[in-house]
């Protein structure tokens, strides 16, 4: 039956039109944007995933900074420590001659001593945007080293990078303080010590400290903060003879502050001994004292202090004492050599595995642009006979007259 209120054949010839430039979109979009999935109505499922890969792309970057942060800290350590190795060969090969008889051990010793400076020149520098891994100060650092992630869960894992101490002199106690300075007494055991002093017209404008004899050695010393104003007192081998080192000690410290101009009156405890009492002179600021004693031996690399070739004695120990000193040095250098190896290690796998995701991701809603451009060219070629199909439909009802003449 053919009806001019209804055209099927148009109706057919619509549908397939809508069809072929709705495929038409795709595929332009597909070209313009080079995805094939580029937003969640085109795959809600591939979208959502290439997300959290995504996601996981921009962490692995972050980790891939954090690593080479993490490498370069510990390099400069290694080599820190790969450089007082050879330093401490060098004063090896001066403590060898130094056995002889018929040398000048003074000037020998001279040397000795520069390379000691140097020894401490290098592990005091030995730091890489503050973080010092070989100066004792630091017991160990975390690098970042991966996102795991398990699910929706995601954890981060890190590399431990284990401080080495090689400084020739650490920090133990003077004393501590008696925070309420109702004697001021310091208590023994604490690394640091210090206590603040109202204004002179206070109930609490004086304390004190005492100093005991843990088993001091020369070259030991021993700096206050009083205010702005620091003190330092070294320890000698005179102190450490003397019959009392504690009381010496504090005569010495004593003069130090007077000697500073800090603000401040120090008296001697005439019933305890080796214990200074200081009174704030400022009758209208308070102040504050810390301090800090500093054990020549105590470091890594403490041993280095008791190197003297000067003597007969002297020269045969040092060499058994240069021999332990190297093995520390060689040992905090393999240390650091292995953890870095390690860090590269992990850096290029971050790398080859942000590789991966990419081309993961790219694999699930990147286009196909061979088959996009085949497509697109077919579709043009549909379109056209579209056209030409729906243009012949509409014609139809034209045949419909010839009925009627």
């Amino acid at each position: 039956m053919s009806s001019i209120l209804t055209n099927n054949s148009a109706m057919v010839a619509l549908q397939t039109m809508r069809s072929i430039n709705k495929n038409m979109a795709s595929v332009q979009s597909e070209i313009s944007t080079g995805k094939s999935v580029a937003s969640a109505k085109d795959n809600a499922a591939v979208w959502a995933i290439s997300k959290v890969m995504e996601s996981d792309v921009k962490g692995l970057k972050a980790i891939s900074d954090s690593l080479s942060l993490g490498e370069a800290t510990v390099a400069v350590a290694r080599e820190a420590a790969e450089t007082t190795t050879d330093l401490l060969n060098q004063m090896k090969a001066k403590i060898v001659a130094a056995q002889e008889d018929n040398v000048d051990r003074a000037k020998i010793n001279a040397d000795v001593t520069a390379l000691k400076e140097q020894i401490g020149a290098v592990v005091g520098a030995a730091q890489f945007n503050g973080l010092n891994l070989v100066d004792g100060t630091t017991a160990s650092a975390e690098v970042l080293a991966s996102l795991d992630r398990s699910g929706s869960t995601v954890t981060p894992s890190t590399i431990t990078v284990t401080g080495q101490n090689l400084s020739v002199g650490g920090y133990t106690a003077i004393a501590g303080f008696d925070a309420t300075n109702t004697d001021g007494v310091a208590a023994d055991g604490q690394d640091t010590f210090g206590f603040s002093l109202d204004a002179n017209a206070g109930t609490d404008d004086s304390g004190q400290i005492e100093f005991d004899d843990p088993g001091y050695t020369a070259g030991d010393s021993v700096t206050l903060s009083i205010g702005d104003t620091q003190v330092t007192y070294q320890i000698t081998q005179a102190d450490i003879d003397a019959t009392s080192t504690a009381d010496v000690i504090a005569v010495g410290v004593k003069a130090a502050i007077e000697a500073s101009g800090a603000n401040v009156s120090v008296d001697y405890d005439t019933t305890n001994s080796g214990r200074l009492v200081i009174t704030n002179e400022d009758t209208a600021n308070g102040v504050t004292i810390s301090g800090q004693f500093t054990n020549a031996n105590s470091g890594g690399l403490g041993a280095l202090s008791s190197i003297d070739v000067s003597t007969d004695t002297g020269a045969a120990a040092a060499l058994g004492t240069v021999e332990t000193l190297i093995d520390t040095a060689i040992s905090a250098a393999a240390a650091f050599g292995s953890v870095e190896g390690r860090i590269e290690t992990q850096a290029e796998f971050i790398t080859n595995l942000t590789d991966s995701l990419k081309s993961g991701i790219g694999a699930m809603v990147d286009a196909d642009m061979e088959e996009a451009s085949a497509r697109l060219q077919a579709l043009q070629v549909q379109q056209q006979l579209g056209v030409q199909a729906l243009s012949i439909a509409n014609q139809a009802p034209q045949t419909l007259l010839s009925l009627f003449r």
